[in-house]
């Protein structure tokens, strides 16, 4: 089998697949794996630039991170909420944290790759392998990749989202109504961006604030406290309201228009993070297309496409949390999916 793609569900797909004695070779196209997940890394800790958070009735993850001894912790979320207005004026309210209940993970999401990862033979893992067409042949698939550089096998995997996965050339091309169940789900995470800044210790905690904050005036619209299990660094980060194509003029002074914004928020320490990260989902390739830059209005429906389904005999299927039977867009979903794909006889990948 040849899997495509190097985000959670193409590693916990090759998991599997080690587990059961199969046969694989994963390729993916940047230089990293995880996918949408990865971290800034800062005095041995991985503040999440992707997904954080899990929630109690995801046992996919929670069993991973047993597997793996990742510790567990509830998301911070005591003290008072701070509201911005339009005017940038803020107030203080004590309510419940919209994200209470909510969990991470010790090292950050980043810590189900690396522990994926070690566990799988590096002989068959390549990175920096775009593939560029997918072909049926008498005795298999033929998969191809930017250096035009041919793999065959007689299963293949895709686990990349739907709409970069549309960009790949198919022969003989997929029936039209799986063509369009490409391009028209959306990618999650696909037109968010996410801006963290890291101190060295949780300031506005002592202050009696949990680092939550809503605002109207911006340019974050959400914001949490996402400091280490100890505490020690601290960490805050926001997801900005700027839709995608107007951050792209603007990447030059996002960083410090959000400091402002923190320093509006928690107060001056806010203003000298030790270091900072903007991660602009839209802005990656192997994430996001030109259709995801539209903000989504709410979490979308997603499911096991019918039109996806028993493609090329079934030889070719589609696994990411996009299309995940349960908990779609989510890292659980992710883990799900990888759980469902339909193997057929053990099967070499050359």
């Amino acid at each position: 089998m040849i899997i495509i793609g190097g985000g959670l569900s193409g590693l916990a797909l090759a998991d599997r697949l080690v587990r059961e004695g199969r046969d694989w070779l994963l390729v993916e196209a940047r230089d990293r794996f995880g996918g949408r997940i990865t971290g800034l890394q800062h005095d041995g800790a991985s503040f999440d630039l992707g997904p954080a958070w899990f929630w109690p009735g995801q046992p996919r993850i929670a069993a991973l991170a047993k597997r793996f001894d990742i510790d567990i912790f509830e998301q911070y979320a005591d003290g008072a909420t701070c509201y911005e207005n339009t005017d940038g004026s803020v107030q203080r309210v004590t309510v419940s944290s919209a994200m209470a209940g909510s969990l991470r993970l010790a090292g950050g999401m980043q810590s189900l790759v690396d522990g994926l990862v070690a566990g799988l033979d590096p002989a068959r893992l390549s990175l920096k392998t775009p593939v560029t067409a997918i072909a049926r042949e008498e005795n298999g698939i033929a998969v191809t990749i930017e250096s035009g550089e041919t793999l065959t096998a007689r299963h293949v995997v895709i686990a990349v989202p739907p709409r970069i996965a549309a960009s790949i050339s198919f022969d003989p091309p997929l029936p039209d109504a799986a063509q369009r169940a490409l391009t028209t789900i959306p990618t999650w995470m696909g037109a968010m961006a996410k801006f963290v800044a890291v101190y060295e210790r949780p300031f506005w905690r002592e202050a009696g604030l949990s680092g939550d904050a809503m605002s109207r005036h911006g340019p974050m619209i959400e914001i949490h406290d996402a400091s280490t299990m100890s505490g020690t660094p601290g960490a805050l980060f926001g997801f900005l309201g700027i839709p995608a194509m107007h951050r792209m003029t603007l990447a030059d002074q996002l960083t410090d228009a959000c400091l402002t914004q923190f320093g509006r928020l928690f107060g001056e320490a806010a203003l000298t993070p030790v270091a900072t990260h903007l991660a602009d989902w839209a802005r990656e390739p192997f994430t996001a297309t030109e259709a995801d830059h539209q903000p989504l209005a709410g979490h979308p429906a997603y499911g096991p496409p019918s039109a996806l389904s028993d493609l090329w005999g079934g030889t070719l299927q589609f696994a990411v949390t996009e299309t995940a039977p349960e908990h779609g867009g989510f890292t659980e979903g992710a883990l799900a999916v990888a759980d469902v794909v339909r193997l057929q006889d053990n099967n070499a990948a050359t």
